[in-house]
């Protein structure tokens, strides 16, 4: 999960240095992303061990 989290955020923060802007918005997008997406790969994997159990 914060394996997810860190690289979508370095990303984020590689695109921001290499196509600057007032907002730092690719940071934040991509943060946002990385979150979302690290929630439902732990929801998901928490269906799978439920199903099972």
């Amino acid at each position: 999960m914060g394996a997810i989290i860190f690289l979508f955020s370095y990303f984020g923060n590689w695109l921001d240095e290499n196509y600057p802007n007032s907002h730092n918005v690719f940071v934040k997008i991509l943060t946002l992303v990385g979150v979302a997406l690290a929630f439902y790969n732990l929801n998901r994997q928490l269906k799978d061990i439920n199903k099972s159990s």
